[in-house]
């Protein structure tokens, strides 16, 4: 190829203009999971684990394990965490690198079909096209540009080992499928270049098209000599042309490897495909004709995106393309029309033979057959269906079965394909698991636990002196956890779940999953006993011993020490959850315990940023508004500042009883919004009437307005409520003393005021009013004017505290104490 070098050149600096932004690009999406999260990239992983675990680092055998075998890819990530940790531009400085080779390459195999000037300009368009732009950026889509590197080498490799009617030439065979395993373990889609070695053997190689098919076919010299081959097979002397013969044993050595990886591929991942949900995938769950016509609706749809790359989108999941669900929507007609424009196209480049035409067979075969894995064109329902046709022995087919249509929810039917499995093969642990989780998925929690017991009964007896960890497999050991989970249901039974537990975890001392949930467990008896507190902490620790990087593990065992209080854990903690932070930097709930440490060391100013943070990943977190609140007030006398917290704490919980304590305080002490502090405190009574500090609050609210007529009875209310409390019985003394002084007062103007009307009047007819009624008669009506409010050793002197001080006394030793130890725990300590 002229000037291949040159272009080469200027395809490595237009990729390098166009992506050097992302090298400023940190972790994001799916990054997280496989970057960060991945324990096959750390050290202190064997290296072989990669080769038997999925692109996040979930052991393929396992059903939740997401089944994308990249292992390769997997290496090129751990060399970045061997050099630069968790830097993540170097990681995207690779993605770069990567993806100017694939530029090159793809040059070099349009120059098969093209001359050297459009061979480069394709080559450019692939370098700047947009739909590339998720592959680069995106850390994860390494393994596309890694897959594409040795897809397009094992191309080129095998058009050095054919042309027309030539010899086999097996080093460039062999190395194409060297290649195309490579490509395979770097993305499952690698596979597919087998299909499209085959594609350029028959029609760019041997340069088949549909008049040559016609003219061997039909005219005379072509006809006798496929009658002499015809004749031969029959005689039992095959007499193949030598052309023809090379070209089958190509195709067939092909065909044989794709089969044998193939093959390999469904070995390791334990003959399941993955499992993706309704929200991945919904057209798969919708019912026939829709799933069909939203299937068929996507090719034209990938196609407009390869021509018009204007609506890309980094998640197509969901709703985003609704499923069609009538013949007669208009989208279906855009699902013909690309049919019909494929069909065109194929028929017309199969009428001849010539290099143009080459080039389009080989355009199309390249965006056709790495599609094919992606375009839903056969359900696994399908597929085992189909399989069982014609087997009816393979209880794991029956099984297959029974899996695809458990994630329909169509759990009967499902049902009835795993118990068939137990009936082919009785002995099959993993049917019988099936059997019990579907009847608990159906709420028939007897047949469950009957069907779990059946698995128990079929595990191997232990033989002395013999290991028992090499005679089970682990995911069958999940009848225990099924099981124990099953039986916990009922507080009564919590112990026996635990001795299941703990025999699953004698049987293998790493299933780490064991010890999780024996610590789940313990902490579900902790109202029963508060010693297993402890014990449940230990099973975390050992979980923690087996699989150091556990997220659920290090998160339960940080919050179990801050919340025991111990200053010798806290540094322990920290360390915990700051590695949790770096793996999950989006984990508001280590922020949030981070926080909770720092308050513990009386740290506030760190516990406020990690308390911001927590609330910046998620606004409506109620511990984390509510405990920054009371440390702005109690800790770092901003009661101002705290206002807004607790109004957002408010709007997402406005039933929270502790924040409206706090909101009511604010209100009267430090914003003078009395109305809304009366709101506060209401709320809190119409919710709890008998919450004595709600109410004698409120009390103290309508001593601030003045009307002590109402903060009296609040009070005598109150009192009836708490009468042991000596600080309601002395603010109800002070009340009604100057209830008492107030209406002295008012019968002194009242008196003053009727005497200056009485001067007014004429002495005669006051003298006449004095004689109708005598002295002592006129003091004794005066007298039982005055009313009298019972007192309780009250004095004039004493006076009505401060209600900024009453109220904090009584919201925050009811908070600080009881909300910042009980409450997180509660909201935050996950289950595994």
């Amino acid at each position: 190829m002229e000037n291949f070098p040159l272009y080469s050149a200027i395809l490595v600096a237009v990729v390098a203009v166009c992506y050097y932004n992302s090298l400023e690009c940190g972790f994001c999406f799916d990054d997280m999971s496989a970057i960060i999260e991945n324990k096959d990239l750390r050290p202190r992983t064997p290296l072989m684990n990669l080769f038997w675990n999925d692109f996040w680092g979930t052991p393929m055998h396992l059903e939740k394990s997401h089944k994308s075998y990249r292992p390769l890819c997997v290496l090129t990530f751990r060399l970045n965490y061997m050099f630069s940790e968790l830097e993540p531009m170097s990681y995207h400085l690779v993605n770069v690198i990567l993806h100017g080779v694939v530029c090159i390459i793809f040059m070099k195999v349009c120059s098969l079909f093209l001359f050297s000037l459009p061979s480069f300009l394709s080559a450019l368009l692939f370098a700047v096209h947009p739909i590339h732009t998720e592959a680069v950026t995106g850390i994860v889509g390494r393994a596309e540009a890694l897959s594409s590197i040795f897809f397009l080498a094992a191309l080129l490799s095998f058009s050095r080992c054919t042309t027309y009617r030539s010899k086999i030439e097996w080093f460039p065979l062999i190395m194409t499928v060297v290649l195309v395993t490579i490509a395979m373990l770097c993305k499952e889609q690698g596979i597919t270049v087998i299909g499209v070695c085959c594609v350029y053997e028959v029609f760019i190689s041997q340069r088949v098209s549909f008049k040559v098919l016609f003219s061997i076919c039909f005219t005379l010299a072509s006809f006798s000599e496929l009658l002499q081959i015809l004749g031969s097979f029959i005689k039992g002397k095959p007499n193949i042309p030598s052309w023809l013969k090379n070209s089958v044993i190509r195709c067939g050595f092909l065909v044989g490897t794709t089969l044998f990886l193939l093959f390999a591929r469904i070995k390791v991942m334990g003959a399941q495909l993955p499992v993706f949900t309704a929200f991945d995938n919904p057209a798969s769950f919708a019912p026939t004709p829709s799933r069909q016509m939203t299937y068929n609706y996507l090719l034209p749809i990938n196609f407009m995106l390869l021509l018009f790359p204007s609506d890309l989108c980094c998640d197509w999941t969901m709703g985003t393309i609704p499923v069609i669900q009538s013949i007669f929507d208009y989208r279906n007609f855009f699902t013909a029309a690309f049919y019909l424009f494929l069909f065109k196209i194929i028929t017309f480049m199969l009428q001849c033979q010539d290099k143009r035409n080459r080039a389009i067979i080989m355009s199309l075969t390249l965006m056709i057959l790495p599609f094919i894995p992606a375009s839903n064109l056969k359900s696994e329902y399908d597929i085992f269906r189909a399989a069982l046709k014609v087997n009816t022995r393979n209880a794991k087919l029956f099984n297959n079965v029974g899996h695809a249509l458990e994630k329909q929810n169509r759990f009967e039917e499902a049902l009835e394909y795993f118990q068939k499995a137990t009936s082919v093969q009785p002995d099959d642990i993993g049917a019988h698991m099936n059997v019990g989780r579907t009847y608990n998925n159906l709420n028939q929690s007897q047949s469950a636990e009957l069907a779990y017991r059946k698995a128990l009964n079929l595990f191997p007896p232990v033989i002395p002196g013999k290991k028992y960890t090499a005679r089970i497999a682990p995911n069958h050991l999940n009848v225990y956890l099924n099981l124990a989970s099953l039986v916990s249901k009922d507080e009564s039974r919590l112990m026996e779940a635990d001795n299941l537990l703990k025999t699953a975890v004698s049987m293998r001392p790493d299933y780490v999953q064991g010890y999780i949930n024996r610590g789940d467990i313990m902490l579900g008896v902790v109202n029963l006993d508060i010693g297993n507190r402890r014990e449940a902490r230990f099973y975390f620790e050992k979980a923690l011993h087996y699989d150091p990087d556990h997220t659920q593990s290090l998160y339960n065992t940080a919050v179990m020490m801050q919340e025991d209080g111990d200053p010798k854990d806290r540094q322990e903690a920290s360390r915990r959850l700051r590695s949790l932070t770096k793996k999950s930097p989006d984990d508001s709930k280590a922020y949030f315990t981070l926080a909770m440490l720092a308050m513990d060391e009386q740290d506030y100013s760190l516990a406020e940023e990690f308390f911001l943070k927590a609330i910046k990943l998620d606004p409506a977190f109620r511990s984390a508004l509510f405990n920054l609140a009371l440390m702005l007030v109690n800790n770092l006398n901003r009661p101002l500042d705290a206002a807004p917290y607790l109004e957002t704490l408010l709007q997402h919980y406005p039933d929270h009883t502790k924040g409206l304590m706090l909101m009511g305080d604010l209100n009267v002490n430090h914003l003078k919004r009395l109305h809304e502090a009366e709101k506060n405190f209401k709320a809190i009574i119409e919710m709890e009437p008998e919450h004595v500090q709600a109410n004698h609050n409120l009390c103290v609210v309508y001593v601030e307005q003045g009307d002590l007529i109402r903060a009296e009875k609040c009070l005598t209310r109150t009192h009836q409520l708490a009468p042991n409390e000596g600080y309601i019985i002395n603010h109800l003394n002070i009340v009604r003393t100057k209830l008492n002084q107030a209406i002295e007062v008012r019968q002194k103007q009242q008196k003053m005021a009727q005497q200056k009307a009485n001067q007014n009047q004429g002495a005669a007819g006051h003298q006449q009013q004095q004689q109708q009624q005598p002295p002592q008669q006129q003091q004794q009506q005066n007298k039982q004017q005055r009313p009298k409010i019972p007192q309780q050793q009250a004095t004039e002197e004493q006076k009505l505290p401060n209600s900024s001080q009453k109220q904090k006394e009584k919201v925050n030793d009811q908070t600080q104490k009881d909300e910042k130890r009980k409450l997180k725990q509660k909201d935050n300590l996950t289950k595994p």
